[in-house]
């Protein structure tokens, strides 16, 4: 079932990939696309991301990072819902001024920061949770650090994607998306 929904999404990241080159998608849209990156950004219904941080038991005064952050609204929702700090890593320069945007919009930009950086050069080791929405390939890529740089019981929550043969501890389904967490150390 998992290779479906991997092969679905490739079927439909090509169809995209290749109405971008024909120039039948909007600007807005095309910027969201960038051939230096290894994941597209696409953003994370609210609804998921609510779920994702309640998944990860997020709790006031903890740290979240998010590896990939896009246009920030998982660390704002960290800290405007939750209490949260948070971090989150960024490559595209565009979605790191959104990021900003966004939390200076939600009153929250005293305890979060976002850092154009590659996520497998960001500095996880504050973490209490971090969050990811990255393939399949780049999450097997960044499993060994996470279990390795991640201090015991740091939880690990990922959108739509797993680890390979690393099991979640818990797993849901939110409007049809999935999301898993894992525990550092368990």
């Amino acid at each position: 079932m998992r290779l479906v929904l991997f092969a679905c999404f490739r079927f439909a990241l090509a169809l995209t990939l290749l109405a971008l080159g024909l120039g039948l998608l909007p600007a807005p849209l095309a910027a969201q696309f960038d051939d230096n990156l290894d994941v597209p950004y696409v953003p994370t219904p609210p609804e998921v991301v609510e779920a994702m941080l309640k998944l990860g038991g997020v709790k006031k005064g903890e740290t979240v990072i998010d590896l990939g952050c896009g246009d920030g609204r998982i660390v704002v929702m960290a800290a405007e819902k939750f209490g949260a700090r948070g971090i989150g890593y960024d490559l595209n320069p565009e979605r790191i001024k959104e990021a900003n945007e966004n939390a200076r919009q939600a009153g929250v930009t005293e305890r979060v920061k976002f850092i154009e950086k590659n996520l497998f050069e960001a500095d996880i080791s504050p973490a209490n949770v971090v969050t990811l929405y990255l393939l399949p390939s780049v999450n097997e890529k960044l499993k060994p650090r996470l279990q390795a740089e991640l201090k015991p019981g740091t939880r690990v929550v990922s959108h739509s994607f797993t680890m390979g043969d690393w099991k979640p501890v818990k797993e849901e389904d939110i409007n049809g998306r999935k999301i898993y967490l894992w525990i550092i150390g368990k």
